[in-house]
C-alpha cells in the first residue's frame, strides 16, 4: 500500500545563518510553517527571532541558507518584494500614518484608480469590505490617530489582507491589548486560518501559545532547539527549550521585608479631565500607603488609573487636589525633578518611548540621572567615575552587554529594562514605581527582574509595582491595592489574595458583591 504523499509546508527556511560584527545571530537555523497554520515563534530576547524574521521579510539578507515559499525558491531584496510574494509582517510598533485615513493607510502606495487620479470611491469601498471581513467597525474615512491601539492593529491586518497575503507575521500582537481585545484578535486569526492564511505568532505570553497556536519553533542563542505540535508539549517543556535549564517561575515571594515605617503616603489624589485632554483618565480621591521594604502591587484593568497615579506621584502630571507625604513630610510635586529630589523614581511602562535614549550608549543611559556623582566641579563628566558606576551595576544586575559604549537600542528588552532599573538604583531612591516591569521581555529575564525587585525591597527601598498580569502582581506583592475608574476599590494582603478576588475588586469594586 502506497504511503500518503508528504504535504509541502507553505514556508521552508533551511540552514539560515547571519552574523554581525563580533556577533553570530543565527547559525544554520531551520524553520517551517504549514498551510493554514498558526505557528508560535518563541525564544528569549536575543535568541535570533527578530533577525530570522527580518530575513524572511526581506529587510536583511542571510549570509547562508535558502527560503522556499509556496513550493518555489525565493529570495527577497526588500520588504516590498516579500509583500508581493504574500508575506506581510505586522510589527509591535505599528507603521501607520496617524494623520491619514483608514482607507489611505490600508492601500498606501497601491491606491485604486488611474495612473493620474485615485478613485476614492473604490478605495473606500474596498477598505469597507476588508473592515467587515475582520470586524472593524470604523469608517474608512476615520483618521488613524483617532483609533484605539486594537483598532490600529486591525488596520494593519486589513492592509495585510489587501495585499492578498498567504502568511502574516505578528510580532507581540497582544502586548498592549486588554483581555477582551486579545480575544477579538484571536477570533480574527482563527478566521484567517479558516480562509487558508497562515500566521507566525511571536509572543512572550506562553499561555497564549496553548490557547491559539497549532505548532511551535523555539530558538536559543541563534540555534534552532526545538519544534513540534503544541498539543504534544507543555509549558515547562517550552520553557526548558527557551532557557536551556529548569526555571522556577515565581509563585510566591520571600518573607516580607516590609517595616512599619511609611515611605510614601498618598492622600486624596484627584485629577480631573481638562478640555484640552478629553481622553485622560480621571483620578478621584486616591489614597494609600507604602512602607519601607514593601512591594505594593497596584492592580486594575486598562483605564483604571494606575499609570495616571504613578505619573501624579512622579510629578509628571499635576493633580488638582490631594497631598503626597514622604516619610511623614508633605512634599511639593510640580515636576519630575521635585520627585527625584525627594527620592522617588519611575520606570515607565514604555521604556523605549519614555525611558531610554535608544540611539545613545549604555553608559549615557545609565548615568544620566547621576551626573552630580560622576562629574568634576559639577560641570565635566569624569569618565573614570562613570566607568566605575556602569561596571558596578552591570555586575549587580547582570546586564549582558558588549561594552558600556554599546548602543542601548541594540540590547534585548530584558537588558534594556535592567539599564533603566540601574539608572534609578544609582540614585538610591526611597521609593521606586515600576510600571509593567516585564512587558515585552522573555521568561528568563522576567524571573531576573522579579528577583531584582525583591532584592531592592530587602535593601529597604519601597516599591510600587503596576502590572496587567495578575500572576505577576501576586508573585511580587506584599500587599495589593486595586483600582477601578480612577478610584481605589480595595486593599488585600498577599496571603489573602487570589486572581478571582482581585478581578472582582477590579471589575465590581467590592468583594461583598461577588
Amino acid at each position: 500500500m502506497a504511503e500518503p504523499a508528504q504535504v509541502s509546508p507553505l514556508l521552508r527556511m533551511r540552514g539560515i545563518s547571519k552574523s554581525f560584527p563580533g556577533v553570530s545571530a543565527l547559525e544554520s537555523v531551520d524553520f517551517e510553517v504549514g498551510e493554514a497554520e498558526i505557528h508560535a515563534f518563541l525564544g528569549e530576547n536575543g535568541a535570533g527571532k527578530s533577525t530570522l524574521l527580518k530575513i524572511l521579510s526581506g529587510a536583511q539578507p542571510p549570509d547562508a541558507g535558502s527560503i522556499s515559499f509556496e513550493g518555489r525558491m525565493v529570495s527577497f531584496g526588500s520588504p516590498q518584494e516579500a509583500q508581493k510574494a504574500g508575506i506581510v509582517t505586522i510589527y509591535q510598533e505599528f507603521t501607520l500614518a496617524p494623520d491619514m485615513t483608514v482607507a489611505e493607510n490600508v492601500f498606501i502606495g497601491r491606491e485604486p484608480g488611474s495612473r493620474l487620479f485615485i478613485s476614492y470611491r473604490q478605495l473606500e469601498a474596498q477598505t469597507e469590505a476588508l473592515c467587515r471581513r475582520i470586524g472593524l467597525a470604523r469608517s474608512p474615512k476615520a483618521l488613524v490617530r483617532d483609533l484605539s491601539v486594537a483598532e490600529q492593529q486591525m488596520v494593519e491586518i486589513a492592509r495585510a489582507l489587501s495585499m492578498k497575503s498567504r502568511l502574516i507575521v505578528m510580532d507581540e500582537p497582544t502586548s498592549a491589548l486588554s483581555h477582551a481585545e486579545v480575544e477579538n484578535l484571536f477570533s480574527i486569526i482563527k478566521n484567517l486560518k479558516r480562509e487558508g492564511i497562515s500566521t507566525i505568532f511571536v509572543t512572550h505570553r506562553l499561555e497564549e501559545v496553548f490557547e491559539i497556536c497549532d505548532s511551535y519553533t523555539v530558538l536559543r542563542d541563534g540555534h534552532h532547539v526545538g519544534s513540534g505540535r503544541v498539543k504534544d508539549t507543555s509549558m515547562d517543556g517550552i520553557i526548558r527549550l527557551m532557557v536551556g535549564r529548569e526555571l522556577g517561575l515565581l509563585t510566591s515571594r520571600r518573607t516580607s521585608s516590609a517595616t512599619a515605617e511609611v515611605a510614601l503616603e498618598a492622600r486624596g489624589i484627584t485629577r480631573l479631565r481638562k478640555n484640552t485632554d478629553a481622553s485622560a483618565i480621571e483620578l478621584h480621591g486616591v489614597s494609600f500607603k507604602v512602607h519601607k521594604g514593601e512591594i505594593l502591587g497596584l492592580a486594575g484593568l486598562v483605564g483604571a488609573g494606575r499609570t495616571e497615579t504613578a505619573r501624579a506621584l512622579f510629578g509628571a502630571d499635576r493633580f488638582d487636589s490631594g497631598t503626597v507625604l514622604i516619610e511623614g513630610r508633605e512634599i511639593r510635586l510640580a515636576s519630575p525633578w521635585d520627585a527625584i529630589s525627594n527620592g522617588i523614581g519611575l520606570v515607565p511602562e514604555d521604556r523605549k518611548q519614555q525611558a531610554l535614549f535608544l540611539a545613545l550608549a549604555i553608559r549615557t543611559n545609565l548615568s544620566i540621572a547621576s551626573h552630580d556623582r560622576i562629574s568634576s566641579f559639577g560641570v565635566f563628566i569624569n569618565r573614570s567615575k562613570e566607568d566605575v558606576l556602569v561596571e558596578e551595576y552591570r555586575r549587580l544586575l547582570n546586564i549582558r552587554m558588549a561594552s558600556p559604549d554599546q548602543i542601548v537600542g541594540n540590547l534585548s528588552g530584558g537588558n534594556q529594562q535592567k539599564v533603566v532599573l540601574a539608572r534609578w538604583l544609582a540614585l538610591r531612591p526611597r521609593l521606586l514605581i515600576v510600571d509593567e516591569p516585564t512587558r515585552g521581555i522573555d521568561v528568563g529575564a522576567k524571573v531576573e527582574v522579579h528577583n531584582l525587585l525583591s532584592e531592592m525591597a530587602r535593601s529597604g527601598i519601597a516599591i510600587i509595582v503596576i502590572s496587567s498580569e495578575l500572576p505577576e502582581v501576586l508573585a511580587l506583592s506584599d500587599r495589593i491595592v486595586t483600582m477601578r475608574e480612577g478610584r481605589v476599590t480595595g486593599e488585600i494582603m498577599r496571603q489573602d489574595a487570589t486572581q478571582e478576588k482581585l478581578m472582582t475588586l477590579m471589575t465590581i469594586g467590592s468583594l461583598r458583591a461577588a
